[in-house]
């Protein structure tokens, strides 16, 4: 299994439009082969001090997949391509970590 955490950091105020199209994009990428799980996450509220939050311009993608072949049909599909260039211009930055289960 493949994990992948993306760390999206939209240009001030425009992280709600990013999730629109992200959130649209979903159902494509859940009908992948190889998609064990894939969704956006931010800060949850109450948590208290001992939390280090992202904020209000920041999302991260939690994503699982069977496979590192999977994740790269997954990198190279046109609804990704379609999803990309619909939001390269509201996003200030993005990383991108690609893990292993420990052992």
């Amino acid at each position: 299994m493949i994990h992948v955490v993306a760390i999206i950091t939209a240009k001030p105020g425009h992280r709600d439009a990013i999730l629109e199209a992200f959130r649209g994009n979903m159902p494509a990428v859940h009908a992948e082969d190889g998609c064990i799980e894939y969704g956006p996450a931010t800060d949850a509220d109450g948590v208290g001090s001992f939390q280090t939050k992202f904020g209000p311009d920041t999302f991260l993608v939690i994503e699982k997949w069977e496979s590192l072949t999977h994740l790269k049909a997954h990198a190279a599909s046109p609804h990704m391509a379609a999803y990309g260039a619909k939001t390269k211009d509201l996003i200030a930055s993005r990383v991108i970590h690609v893990l292993s289960p420990a052992t």
